[in-house]
């Protein structure tokens, strides 16, 4: 169980400036992203929907800086995006874990990546894996572990670098309903304690604005922003708010936006 006191924030500002994605070349090239400029402040959640192909994984990897932008700019904690930042971690829908290494050893890998003290970190792993319920798996490899097990790793591994920011591409996609609110209630309980800065791709709705302090609502391609919503629903939230009258606002405004 997560220990949900707030700390300090730790998160990076993010600002998108009329941002723009163009693939391929001139007289044979696809808009994918159009003029797209927000801001994310420190700390803050936001969930970006949109229809499928629509561009939500190219924003999140310009803003990673695994892609680079064709016009506007990225900056992140003040400075500009000119490609992948140590300070940020990145996960994707599936777990990505290695099947030789333990958990923790799959936990404890950015840092072997990035030549850092594995031992001074350990401890720091070991933490993680305790909020995420995991302390108990911590010699077991991946192979044996559920889908939402493996994916609590990930996240457990995301954090151990302390990221100012979470880039999070539909992480919860492949696991069932249940596993899938269990997973929700576990990142809404780690981001009341570690207080990132997140930008959380997803296609559920409901998912997005349970989780979210943002909602931004993307058009089809080329994407442009059609909604950008504040969540105002207190935190913590459990699933209860769900069957709220207010939860089921922003989910309208929300499928409008999408034109359902």
């Amino acid at each position: 169980m997560v220990n949900t006191r707030a700390v300090d924030r730790t998160g990076a500002h993010v600002t998108v400036n009329d941002v723009s994605k163009t693939y391929g070349l001139r007289g044979d090239s696809v808009e994918s992203i159009r003029s797209v400029s927000f801001e994310l402040p420190q700390g803050e959640f936001l969930s970006i929907v949109g229809p499928s192909g629509c561009g939500k994984s190219t924003l999140l990897m310009m803003v990673a800086g695994l892609l680079p932008i064709t016009a506007g700019t990225i900056k992140v904690g003040g400075q500009p995006v000119a490609g992948p930042r140590r300070e940020n971690s990145v996960m994707f829908q599936t777990p990505t874990l290695f099947p030789w290494r333990t958990v923790l050893e799959n936990v404890l890998f950015p840092i072997e990546v990035f030549k850092g003290d594995l031992g001074a970190h350990k401890a720091e792993a070991i933490k993680l894996l305790e909020m995420a319920g995991l302390q108990d798996f911590k010699d077991r490899l991946p192979e044996q572990l559920s889908g939402g097990m493996a994916q609590r790793v990930s996240l457990c591994r995301a954090l151990i670098t302390n990221p100012e920011l979470l880039l999070m591409d539909e992480p919860f996609s492949a696991l069932d309903a249940l596993t899938r609110d269990d997973m929700s209630l576990e990142l809404q309980r780690i981001q009341e304690r570690f207080r990132k800065t997140v930008v959380f791709i997803t296609h559920s709705i409901r998912e997005a604005v349970f989780l979210s302090d943002r909602v931004i609502v993307l058009s089809p391609r080329p994407a442009v922003i059609v909604r950008d919503l504040t969540i105002d629903l207190p935190r913590p939230r459990t699933l209860a708010v769900q069957e709220t009258p207010e939860f089921n606002r922003y989910c309208a405004e929300i499928r409008a936006g999408l034109g359902r």
